[in-house]
Order: structure tokens, then C-alpha cells, then sequence
């Protein structure tokens, strides 16, 4: 498959984008990455792609632009597969219909974790295309919390955590317990939407399993 990823913004993509560029080009697909969206506003350039891998964070100071969203959203409600990873889920303030496209993600002002460390990974759906290939696997990585949610979400990964008081942006802060769903796949239009909330850093995107899953979602994307 022909696939444009778009990586850049506030994380670490120095170090994942080549990891996801190196087990998706070997996998067979013929990958394009870009930090620069404004091929998203350019559909000529757009329809050569099968899909849209989003390993990048466009809120903020790298929001899209009014044409950029628009033509990312005629790419998926067209029939073109997404694929969401971590933080990419993320809405800018001008453009909160992003998350009717993800089906849901981090909230700037009001989303939290745990430090980042290694936690388990439940498959809480086991006939899911998200999860075909792999089982309850342990990650290095964050566990969202506090996000955005939509109905419409078919969730195939979820992943559990006890109440505890972490310091959060400088302050000791009360973290619920609780089952949060780590990844699902939903519909947009005629398009296919495929999100994992995993994926920090490089070592994150080091784990089999998470590769098995972003590769699942390609081919379950443009499937």
C-alpha cells in the first residue's frame, strides 16, 4: 500500500517516526514521510495514498490549517484508511470535529497519566482485525487518561490501573483507577479509522506488539 505518514510536533519523533518508517517499509508498503501537512490540503497529491498514518501531534502551535483539516477529512470520509497513534488523536481548539473523526483522544487542558513506565496491555477483544496476531503483551509506554470519548468506538485493546497520586505539570495529583481503552476502530464517512493510544517513544515502538498493531491497522484500513 501507498502510505503518507506526517510526523512532527511536541514529542519524541526523532525516535519512533524512523522505527515506524523502517517495520512498515518491511512489511512491504511504500511509505512517504513528511512533517510538512500541507500536503493533507492537496488532494491530487492525496489520492495517490492508500491510507494516512498520523505519528505526530497538531494542536497548539503545529495546528493544522482551515485547508489542511478539510482535506484530511474528504481523504477519510472519501474511503481512505487513518491510522492514529498516541497523542496524535489530539484536537487543536479551532477544529474539535477532529475528534468525530478519531472517535476521541487526548484533551489538551484536561487529559493525565501515570509517569511513563511498563504496564499491561489487555486484549479486551480478541476477534478484532486490531488485534489479530497478538494477546495480552507488556509495553513501555503511558496510559491515557482522562481523554476524549465518542460513541461509534469498536475497542479491541484496553489497559488497567489502580488509584494513585502522581505528580502531574509540577502538582500531586489524584489519578482515578479504573479500565481505559488503549485502541479501537470505528468508521468516518466511508473511510476506515484505526486508533492506538499507545506509542511515546522510541522504545515504545520497539515492542513487537505495538508494530503488529499499527500493521494491523494499515491493512485493516485499506482492506
Amino acid at each position: 500500500m501507498n502510505l503518507l505518514v506526517i510526523s512532527g510536533g511536541r514529542h519524541p519523533y526523532e525516535e519512533s517516526t524512523p522505527i515506524l518508517e523502517r517495520f512498515l517499509s518491511d512489511a512491504g508498503h511504500d511509505v512517504d514521510v513528511t512533517e510538512d501537512a500541507s500536503v493533507l490540503a492537496d488532494a491530487s497529491a492525496m489520492d495517490g495514498y492508500d491510507a494516512l498514518v498520523f505519528n505526530t501531534m497538531r494542536a497548539g502551535d503545529d495546528a493544522m490549517t482551515r485547508d489542511q483539516q478539510a482535506g484530511m477529512t474528504q481523504f477519510i470520509s472519501g474511503g481512505k484508511g487513518f491510522v492514529c497513534i498516541h497523542i496524535a488523536g489530539c484536537a487543536s481548539e479551532d477544529w474539535l470535529e477532529y475528534y468525530d473523526i478519531t472517535g476521541g483522544g487526548w484533551l489538551l487542558n484536561d487529559s493525565f497519566h501515570p509517569p511513563y513506565g511498563k504496564f499491561e496491555v489487555n486484549v479486551s477483544d480478541a476477534d478484532s482485525p486490531g488485534a489479530a496476531g497478538i494477546s495480552d503483551f507488556t509495553t513501555n509506554d503511558e496510559l491515557y487518561m482522562g481523554i476524549e470519548y465518542r460513541e461509534g468506538n469498536d475497542v479491541f485493546l484496553t489497559g488497567d490501573s489502580e488509584d494513585g497520586t502522581h505528580v502531574w505539570r509540577g502538582e500531586p495529583t489524584f489519578m482515578p483507577g479504573g479500565t481505559f481503552p488503549l485502541g479501537w476502530t470505528r468508521a468516518y464517512g466511508a473511510g476506515k479509522v484505526f486508533v492506538t493510544l499507545l506509542g511515546h517513544n522510541g522504545l515504545s515502538f520497539e515492542t513487537p506488539e505495538f508494530q503488529r498493531i499499527v500493521l494491523n491497522g494499515v491493512d485493516w484500513t485499506t482492506g
